[in-house]
């Protein structure tokens, strides 16, 4: 049953529907909006609007000028605001200021649009049926405690200090927030609007699809170790730094990578193990829901291709070093992917040459 649109908010039109998410999507999406794009058209509404509202979430919990030296309090206070938006039930004159304020503290075009399109974002996520509404609630609130963890758990940039997570189950739980609960919102989704996935047991592949978010996220925490650092952020735990003899500040000297390595290998090792997760999920998906299979198969061979890179490159503490995959390699693999996607021993074989690209780097 549909939701019309609550008092107060206005109504979506086609025309700003589309511009939403189309024009301002694609304005702060960059790689990720090919993806939505090539979604079946049913999921593109429910995952592109769960996307613009956490990257506006992401936009306000990382206002560089909003920090203080001590503790970032006032991001904190603006993220829970749009939080308790996103719970509903939505204020226009709260999402106002919300848009008001963001586009003050913005500095791209494109966030400003973003920020412009907020009260559209909420008319429209308000006139959804109610199981995606209620999936992208969840999605969006779940990662805006991922956010919070981060503004709670590390210093404020420049404050000189830095700070790493405790243990490994505080990393794995971080990952599970930013990440992981994106995996299970996409499993939910797609059960729900894919008529081909009915032979799914939804439970054990939300779990599955969870696996598959955290091996994307630990790809990026792999590659960003250096850069994390530099801003006071340490997300390799604290315990097994301590059982090879080093703290935190110790990561910021390249010199000490040899010591640091068996902490990073242990988690390159378990992002494998998690990338193991995601090719089973994609393979879930039958070969005639090839869009949706797609839409699987390019982050997870994107994050693949990337950690190769990070283990190849040897120098995981290094700041100047930066690890990415070139625009033409992206595209030259969604080219390859249109034939190979059809034919699960082809994607095996695929993933396998670059799980050893991986392997012989560690």
């Amino acid at each position: 049953m549909a939701q019309t649109t609550v008092p107060g908010l206005p109504s979506v039109d086609a025309a700003r529907r589309n511009h939403l998410l189309k024009d301002v999507l694609k304005g702060v999406s960059r790689s990720f909006y090919l993806t939505i794009r090539i979604l079946p058209k049913n999921l593109r509404e429910p995952v592109g609007l769960a996307y613009l509202l956490a990257r506006t979430a992401d936009t306000i919990a990382d206002r560089r000028a909003g920090r203080t030296a001590r503790f970032p309090g006032e991001l904190l206070e603006s993220l829970l605001t749009l939080r308790a938006q996103v719970t509903g039930p939505a204020d226009l004159r709260v999402l106002q200021e919300i848009a008001a304020q963001g586009m003050a503290g913005t500095a791209t075009h494109q966030e400003q649009a973003m920020f412009a399109s907020l009260v559209d974002a909420f008319s429209l996520l308000e006139s959804m049926e109610d199981n995606d509404r209620e999936q992208v609630r969840w999605v969006v609130t779940t990662l805006t405690q991922g956010m919070e963890m981060d503004l709670t758990t590390f210093p404020a940039e420049g404050s000189g200090e830095l700070v790493s997570l405790a243990t490994a189950d505080d990393l794995d739980r971080y990952i599970y927030l930013v990440a992981g609960c994106v995996g299970e919102f996409w499993t939910n989704i797609a059960a729900a609007h894919e008529p081909r996935l009915k032979n799914w047991d939804v439970a054990p592949m939300s779990e599955t699809g969870v696996r598959f978010g955290k091996a994307l996220q630990l790809t990026n925490v792999l590659r960003d170790v250096p850069r994390d650092l530099r801003i006071g952020r340490c997300y390799l735990p604290a315990d097994e730094l301590a059982a090879a003899g080093l703290v935190p500040e110790d990561l910021l000297d390249p010199e000490n990578e040899q010591r640091a390595r068996p902490v990073l290998l242990l988690w390159m090792q378990i992002t494998l193990g998690h990338f193991e997760a995601a090719e089973e999920f994609l393979l879930a998906v039958p070969r005639r829901s090839v869009r949706l299979r797609l839409a699987c198969l390019w982050p997870m061979l994107l994050g693949l291709a990337t950690l190769a890179r990070v283990a190849r490159s040897g120098m995981w503490l290094t700041p100047d070093t930066t690890v990415k995959v070139s625009r033409r390699w992206v595209y030259r693999m969604m080219v390859l992917s249109i034939p190979a996607v059809f034919s699960n021993s082809l994607l095996r074989r695929w993933i396998k040459s670059l799980r050893r690209q991986v392997e012989a780097g560690i």
